[in-house]
């Protein structure tokens, strides 16, 4: 790669509903990139996982949330340029899982109306697919 190339990241993100319609939201940890920043749950897409692959594990990994391929549908994506990396960061809804959601590394979690969303600060990648839920709730 020239200097003028970015690696492009391919991170899957799920915002998984629960039955009174809130969205959750985790905080990035002390100590990571962007720390004190609320995303919806996920992460990077191994080789040779799909994305839906990728929530099924981290979702489970992050906030003990079990749930299926057949229960994330797609809706929208984000493509952000960070200064070292782009990210490619599909956003699935999931709103059929098992298990209470809670997280399993220290981060702190909330459940959040879709409309409160703005309150919560976030990644710049995350902030746009805001009025998809929205729309979609």
């Amino acid at each position: 790669m020239s200097d003028g190339e970015k690696q492009i990241l391919l991170v899957a993100a799920c915002a998984l509903i629960d039955s009174d319609g809130r969205i959750l939201l985790a905080q990035r940890p002390e100590g990571k990139s962007l720390a004190g920043l609320w995303e919806f749950p996920g992460g990077k897409v191994e080789p040779g996982e799909t994305p839906e692959e990728t929530l099924i594990r981290e979702m489970e990994e992050e906030i003990g949330i079990t749930t299926k391929v057949a229960c994330l549908a797609p809706l929208t994506f984000a493509s952000h340029t960070y200064e070292t990396f782009h990210l490619l960061m599909p956003l699935f809804v999931c709103r059929r899982y098992e298990g209470i959601a809670h997280g399993k590394e220290g981060q702190a979690i909330k459940w959040v109306r879709p409309q409160a969303l703005r309150d919560y600060p976030m990644p710049p990648a995350d902030e746009p697919l805001i009025p998809f839920l929205q729309d979609l709730l």
